[in-house]
């Protein structure tokens, strides 16, 4: 059997230099090893660049070590030598939105990590791509407003966390002085995460059954986008955990209020045998239920 750990290295750090910096060993001696086993495979695993890519081989390695990991961790629980056994070294790559980022998931999860001693590997994607970075592998988890079915994995529902479309008074004052019509969404400039971001269409079109504006300004960062907007540079469709203070403040004020968005929240995990995994799943389920995400 091969160790593909040079293999997993040079993926996760994007470059073999990095991977030899991770391994305490030479470039040179990442690249033999990569080489090696390229050559027993009889095919390519990594695709060199900046960064350094998996084939689609390689990747199916990469994702079979990362179940190996989780599985090699319960290693110290099922042995009866466990007092003797060096927890391993587990690192969990996940996808998260970038709103359940900026809001609940650090607090949910950082006691965890803190206590289960893993590190964290975030890949931060908009809410309706995250489940495809686990489809492909990249991850081993993800939090996810998609509900399509990934083979070998199965859904946990967390929570839901509401939206609101919201302005400064100023914005507001000046676009939509008759109350937000469909006329004046089609001349307000709006601000969208990037172009896989949904929500300020499906909101608009809940409202009016129409398109968003050609006037859109992409802003693919959660803190970014609050910031432009409280600049006055566009209406968006904002997390309420994000935003209530400036609501309360009267820095920003919802466009039409109690109009607003649900989207839900799923755990997205694949369907081995892990108590670390199954642990996590019940203590981010308990988080969301006390904070209502």
């Amino acid at each position: 059997m091969l160790d593909y750990n040079a293999l997993l290295a040079v993926i996760r750090e994007g470059s073999f230099d990095g991977a030899a910096r991770k391994l305490n060993i030479t470039a040179s001696a990442v690249s033999q090893r990569v080489r090696g086993y390229e050559d027993r495979l009889g095919a390519l695993l990594i695709i060199r660049g900046q960064p350094c890519r998996p084939t689609d081989l390689g990747q199916v390695l990469v994702t079979h070590l990362d179940r190996v990991h989780l599985l090699e961790a319960e290693i110290p629980h099922l042995s009866l030598a466990s007092g003797l056994l060096s927890p391993p070294e587990i690192t969990l790559r996940i996808a998260v939105n970038a709103d359940s980022l900026a809001t609940w998931f650090p607090g949910a999860i950082s006691r965890f990590a803190k206590e289960a001693g893993i590190c964290l590997d975030l890949l931060v994607e908009d809410e309706t791509c995250t489940a495809d970075r686990l489809r492909s592998g990249e991850v081993i988890a993800a939090v996810t407003a998609q509900t399509e079915p990934v083979p070998g994995c199965r859904f946990v529902q967390l929570g839901t966390m509401p939206y609101v479309a919201c302005a400064t008074p100023d914005f507001i004052a000046r676009y939509f002085s008759n109350g937000g019509t469909a006329n004046e969404f089609q001349d307000a400039p709006c601000i969208c995460f990037n172009r896989d971001d949904g929500l300020e269409a499906r909101w608009l079109y809940a409202l009016h059954k129409t398109v968003l504006s050609q006037r859109i300004h992409y802003i693919p960062s959660t803190q970014g986008f609050l910031d432009f907007t409280l600049n006055s540079v566009g209406w968006g469709v904002q997390p309420l955990a994000l935003v209530d203070k400036y609501l309360s403040q009267g820095n920003l004020i919802e466009i039409i209020p109690g109009h607003r968005l649900a989207v839900d929240l799923y755990w997205v995990i694949p369907r081995v045998k892990s108590k670390l995994l199954s642990d996590l799943t019940l203590h981010l389920k308990n988080e969301c239920a006390l904070h209502s995400c």
